[in-house]
């Protein structure tokens, strides 16, 4: 079977994403175990001028920072095309490339109140299995 892999993106411009890496588990409560897509699960921040970010989860704080990959990944969507007699086509569209990853390697700050945003530096809610349009961080 063959799979026809297309960039509708032109050369070298193909959208910037990025990988939140955690060390441990990111566990949803028990009423949200069949509904993953579009939870929301933190608010990421990065001040203006710096390369830190923090990522908010809950009352637990983590600061971590934007690493390059070694190798780039591609983000890829299943395309299926019917093909009469045959069944279907499988094609796989490149959405976006995937540089580098923001680090999270140590262990979350106790937030003692309630957190706030701040509108300091930019922020970006985080969500499972949402592909938002803006990747970029």
């Amino acid at each position: 079977m063959q799979i026809r892999v297309r960039c509708n993106c032109g050369e070298g411009s193909c959208e910037e994403w990025g990988v939140i890496e955690l060390q441990g588990v990111v566990e949803p409560q028990p009423g949200f175990h069949d509904s993953l897509q579009n939870l929301h699960i933190g608010t990421l921040c990065r001040p203006s001028s710096q390369e830190v970010y923090t990522f908010t989860v809950g009352y637990h704080e983590l600061t971590g920072s934007k690493v390059p990959l070694k190798k780039p990944m591609v983000v890829l969507k299943k395309v299926k095309h019917p093909d009469g007699e045959s069944g279907c086509k499988v094609e796989l569209q490149v959405v976006g490339v995937i540089r580098h990853k923001i680090l999270f390697k140590n262990r979350p700050k106790a937030l003692i109140f309630k957190p706030q945003i701040t509108s300091r530096g930019r922020q970006k809610p985080i969500m499972l299995g949402s592909f938002p349009s803006n990747q970029t961080a």
